[in-house]
């Protein structure tokens, strides 16, 4: 039997490893699944919540990380993890998404000789200003399994010279959570409790530091939503790292004023999968969220610059419009009065992502040698 271990860190990383854990049962004899919790995301409304609506176990092991610089962070996972590895001595680590839990794992492994299977490989925004882009990068380039959500990762990945033997088009795993959850999600009581009708209000998430991290980003985000609020409801579960920011620069009494804005704490998975599905727009600047709209053929206009998604775009519902107050705002009256981009859901995107991927790993771990 192999020890397979799964990394998790933060809040998106949950959706993508909860089907992955659900397939590996499938093979009882042939492997021994673990999920370490690295606790990047320690906020309980940011991952316990998650653990629990996605029905996903206790973790084996929880590192506590907590917050920190990006090195800090990055260093602290490096050092925790790697006791759980010469504890366990696992066969291969499983790493998800972009988050800084994804490359201090994929580092500890890769020095210790153990394979690493990285599951969104591939996606780029070829913005190396960003930090997950360089986790993307770092992560990819010393993953031994490449398991990619849709075709621009195959393409990026053979251009950076990997080997194709390593690349594996899988399909988008987080649809899998969705495709699960969502007949669990329609029974959500949040419509009701925020006195909303279906149609009837904008959603809004957004958290990155290109955005948030500044007073500027945030006066112009606190501009789209007082004239957006003069036409429609706006909901907005507010990331920690976002109300932090407006404190800091004592915003707080200007969001507060904005009628029509109805600002909450952050929601769980199923509470914000309800309300996704029922918007007559989202605006973030999530990832994954760019892709759950795409499903949900929800308008979706991401306010940056660039996407490492590029499908929901060219296929999908997305929109790109950084952070121009003029275009935001316009692009989303074009939507609130019917001009609705039409998009189509992309290969692979069904719900069984997470059973491709436990086939391939059987697959490939049983043709190598203990």
């Amino acid at each position: 039997m192999k020890t397979i271990i799964s990394v998790v860190g933060a809040r998106p990383n949950f959706m993508k490893v909860a089907p992955l854990h659900k397939a590996l049962q499938q093979y009882p004899t042939a492997f021994r699944h673990l999920i370490v919790h690295t606790g990047q995301h320690y906020d309980p409304a940011m991952s316990k919540v998650f653990f629990d609506e996605l029905e996903l176990p206790k973790p084996d092991f929880y590192l506590g990380v907590g917050s920190g610089s990006h090195a800090q962070q990055t260093a602290k996972v490096m050092t925790e993890f790697e006791k759980v590895m010469e504890l366990q001595r696992p066969h291969l680590v499983v790493v998800v998404g972009d988050v800084n839990s994804t490359i201090a794992c994929s580092l500890v492994s890769a020095k210790m000789n153990v394979p690493v299977a990285h599951v969104e490989a591939g996606l780029r925004s070829f913005d190396r200003t960003m930090p997950e882009e360089i986790n993307r990068l770092l992560t990819d380039s010393i993953a031994d399994y490449l398991f990619v959500s849709e075709p621009s990762g195959v393409v990026n990945l053979k251009r950076e010279g990997v080997d194709e033997k390593k690349i594996f088009f899988a399909g988008n795993i987080m649809i899998d959570s969705l495709v699960s959850h969502r007949e669990k999600a329609g029974r959500s009581t949040i419509m009701k409790d925020l006195e909303l009708t279906p149609g009837s209000f904008i959603l809004v998430t957004l958290h990155r530091p290109s955005n948030v991290d500044t007073k500027e980003g945030l006066e112009s985000i606190l501009s789209v939503f007082e004239r957006l609020a003069a036409r429609t409801t706006i909901v907005f579960p507010m990331h920690p790292r976002t109300k932090k920011m407006l404190s800091r620069y004592n915003l707080e009494q200007r969001i507060e004023a904005i009628k029509n804005l109805k600002l909450l704490e952050p929601l769980g998975y199923l509470d914000f999968l309800h309300l996704m599905e029922r918007a007559k727009l989202v605006l973030t600047d999530s990832g994954g969220i760019q892709e759950e709209t795409t499903f949900f053929g929800i308008p979706c206009l991401t306010m940056r610059e660039n996407t490492e998604r590029p499908i929901t775009v060219d296929t999908g519902t997305n929109i790109l419009c950084g952070l121009d107050t003029d275009l935001v705002v316009q692009t989303s009256l074009d939507v609130l009065s019917g001009k609705v981009k039409k998009g189509s859901i992309p290969e692979l995107w069904d719900g069984k992502t997470a059973e491709r991927i436990a086939k391939i790993l059987v697959q490939q771990l049983s043709s190598e040698t203990k």
